[in-house]
């Protein structure tokens, strides 16, 4: 994916609200499913969601079998159960990693530099799954049962066969020049046409030439792996709507040419089928490539053609939101070679600050009594914000005076975050950083040893995805 087409990923989001208290996005949001919207019936009154009208139910063709259900039925849940089984055997097959796309980290990356506060990697992890312009997704797959692409960036399924079928419609723009005109009106008086309840097409009367091959068609394009098609003749109806007939009337009348592209003297043709045969001749054989290792942006991850790819996919995003501990990890990486520091706090939970995180070892000879109030303050109450702190520590001081000790509160809180002494989280509170105790030394009597800082470059794979319990909402001072 160019970088211009690269959606800036604003932090702004993360400023007044962590990211793990927001509401997580589902995967449905999003297009990309070979089928299409899924079009509900309309909720009856008295019904409910669940009871459809008498009307909207069709009639009933057979008699139910011993086990309470009609032949067609138990064709349907064979093919239902088929397919679970397909998406299983993919699931265990192809392993989906989710990577950000550098463009977007470096976006993000400037962004903290640009400032000085710590932000949650889980928080980010999030803000780069939440959108597919911002992230791609590698698909490793075994030697036994390898996975195969259109081309260089076309679609990708772990089924040939299915790739093979679906070729023509998936590329044909990338070989064919596609020109769409209109022919003389269909002449002859007609009273019904035949319509598929599962897409609304219209595929003429059933005495017309071209019914059988535009039915065929759409079967073998969008129904072929989810039913037979005996299955799928049962969803044609017939419709006697005038309007319904004008409607066929006025699209049959496009007629469409395909022109070549590659070729030196372009070859034109006037249908589907010529234009179909001429690809699988010519240019199928050389454009399904093998492959055990394929990386596809976001974007083309929401509308792969393969049903349980796609499934086993959407599945994945699912649960790398929910816990997105191996985004975390590549973020890590990205942002260590931009210079950031990744560091831990409570609970063991990584934040990305631009500031090298260390403890401040208090000593009175050293620190102001300005800067010690801070330090005190913050370690009696860790996680409020730079308003909070000033109520604290100004108190019975007006004009001037007032004034002066807020500039140089701010000054000396100013210069704690710069050195690391004091984190500065994204959502605007304070505190300290994590600390940890020596082992005690026994000489004698017990003594308490000095603290010792914790290493802060340290990372570790495991992550907990629960939010630091002091770090509170408040709002920006």
């Amino acid at each position: 994916m160019p970088a211009s087409s690269i959606e800036r990923v604003d932090l702004l989001d993360l400023k007044m609200l962590p990211a793990w208290v927001k509401e997580q996005k589902t995967y449905a949001h999003y297009e990309g499913d070979e089928d299409g919207p899924v079009e509900r019936a309309p909720i009856h009154p008295r019904r409910g969601p669940d009871r459809p009208s008498r009307k909207a139910r069709p009639p009933r063709a057979f008699k139910k079998t011993g086990d309470g259900r009609s032949p067609a039925r138990r064709v349907q849940d064979r093919h239902v159960k088929d397919r679970h089984k397909t998406f299983e055997v993919v699931a265990s097959q192809v392993a989906i990693h989710f990577l950000p796309h550098r463009p977007a980290v470096e976006n993000v990356a400037a962004q903290i530099k640009s400032g000085s506060v710590a932000y949650s990697l889980f928080a980010l992890a999030r803000l780069f799954l939440e959108k597919p312009e911002r992230y791609s997704v590698r698909l490793t797959a075994s030697p036994e049962s390898p996975l195969y692409q259109l081309g260089e960036n076309g679609a990708v399924s772990a089924d040939r066969q299915f790739l093979e079928n679906n070729a023509f419609r998936l590329a044909k723009e990338d070989f064919y020049k596609i020109d769409i005109t209109q022919s003389d009106p269909i002449k002859g008086n007609f009273s019904n046409v035949a319509r598929c309840n599962l897409s609304g097409t219209l595929f003429g009367p059933t005495n017309h030439h071209d019914y059988q091959r535009r039915l065929r068609n759409l079967y073998e394009q969008r129904f072929s792996r989810r039913m037979s098609f005996a299955d799928y003749q049962r969803q044609i109806e017939i419709v006697n709507d005038p309007a319904a007939v004008e409607q066929w009337k006025e699209e049959a009348r496009k007629i469409t040419t395909f022109t070549t592209l590659h070729e030196e003297a372009p070859l034109a043709f006037p249908s589907v089928t010529e234009a179909e045969r001429h690809f699988r001749q010519n240019y199928l054989p050389a454009l399904i490539r093998t492959s055990q290792e394929i990386g596809i942006d976001g974007v083309l991850s929401r509308r792969l053609p393969d049903r349980a790819l796609h499934r086993a996919i959407e599945d994945a995003w699912t649960r790398e939101t929910r816990s997105p501990s191996k985004m975390m990890q590549e973020l890590t990486g990205k942002f260590r070679e931009a210079g950031l520091n990744i560091f831990r706090h409570r609970r063991g939970m990584l934040f990305v600050s631009p500031i090298r995180v260390r403890a401040l070892v208090q000593e009175s000879a050293a620190l102001s009594s300005a800067v010690s109030a801070i330090l005190e303050t913050l370690r009696a109450m860790p996680g409020i914000n730079r308003k909070e702190l000033a109520e604290k520590l100004i108190v019975d001081l007006s004009g001037e005076e007032l004034e002066r000790a807020k500039l140089a509160l701010a000054s000396d809180l100013h210069w704690l975050v710069g050195e690391g002494h004091v984190i500065e989280f994204n959502d605007g509170s304070l505190d300290l950083p994590r600390t940890k105790r020596a082992p005690q030394k026994l000489d004698g009597n017990l003594e308490n040893a000095a603290t010792e800082v914790e290493s802060t470059a340290e990372f570790v794979g495991s992550t907990e995805s629960r939010p630091p319990g002091s770090l509170q909402e408040h709002p920006a001072s």
